[in-house]
């Protein structure tokens, strides 16, 4: 039977070795306070393009694991700024996972969240990813890329429908608030439906402490980005979403473990 998930614990793509203690022993105790360093240690491709970087630097937002990320960060302590040249290239999902990583270093209750951001374009929700901390009997979404900044008021402290989960835009979607349409990848063709079902798995892997790359799939992922999947994938949606929106550890982790739901462990490096 699955176990009770502990979220003050690493998992395998948040566990910081010996071999990093040097870069984190110096780590802040106050959750938003870890989450500020983040900012400063991970850049989007996009603004690090202008840096003049080698071409094999672009390939850092493959990493999955926060040990390649501090490999890359060296061993200089975390509470030292890097400059933009020396920070991590990577995307929203390394901000919310070395947040997310950091805290659990701390012993405090985190976790990553895939989903959409509604606050970057007024009237679209954006593929996006915060991290989640536990204080005062709730949890308390952050965005570390933004914060500092003005996109929204309180990026420590996300209000309700700014960031929504998979499975919270497929609530909203199943029961007409949303268009599907406007849900999705910027840049890209990638909207509608399809986006919504693999952010949903994705978090449902997340909630299980294995935070996926924004572009992995595995299970029937591929096949609902092809439109080849149905209703009765749909109905697995609609329990992911049940599920993930009781926030029931022992619920969530028996939902990972079914077959369309579990990530192959050749993906989880």
């Amino acid at each position: 039977m699955p176990g009770i998930i502990d979220y003050a614990v690493a998992g395998p793509l948040t566990t910081i070795s010996a071999a990093h203690q040097h870069a984190v022993d110096s780590l802040p105790h106050e959750p938003a306070e870890i989450c500020d360093l983040v900012r400063d240690l991970v850049i989007q491709p996009h603004d690090a393009k202008g840096l003049g970087l080698p071409e094999e630097r672009f390939a850092e937002n493959q990493f999955r694991s926060v040990e390649a990320i501090l490999g890359v960060l060296g061993p200089e302590p975390l509470t030292t700024p890097r400059e933009p040249a020396r920070r991590v290239v990577g995307t929203c999902r390394h901000f919310a996972v070395l947040a997310c990583a950091l805290l659990r270093y701390r012993g405090i209750p985190a976790r990553a969240r895939c989903g959409f951001a509604t606050y970057f374009q007024p009237g679209k929700g954006l593929d996006h990813w915060v991290t989640e901390y536990r204080q005062g009997g709730r949890w308390i979404r952050i965005d570390s890329e933004i914060l500092g900044g003005t996109v929204v008021a309180r990026p420590g402290d996300l209000a309700i429908g700014e960031f929504l989960t998979g499975g919270e835009a497929w609530i909203a979607y199943r029961a007409g608030r949303i268009d599907a349409a406007t849900f999705g990848v910027p840049g890209t063709e990638n909207w509608g439906p399809a986006e919504i079902r693999g952010n949903a798995v994705r978090d449902v892997a997340a909630l299980n402490k294995v935070e996926m790359l924004p572009w992995d799939e595995w299970g029937r992922m591929d096949a609902s980005y092809q439109g080849k999947t149905g209703p009765a994938y749909d109905v697995l949606m609609d329990t992911i979403a049940t599920v993930c929106a009781a926030d029931d550890p022992a619920g969530i982790a028996a939902l990972y473990a079914s077959e369309d739901l579990t990530v192959p462990a050749a993906l989880i490096r």
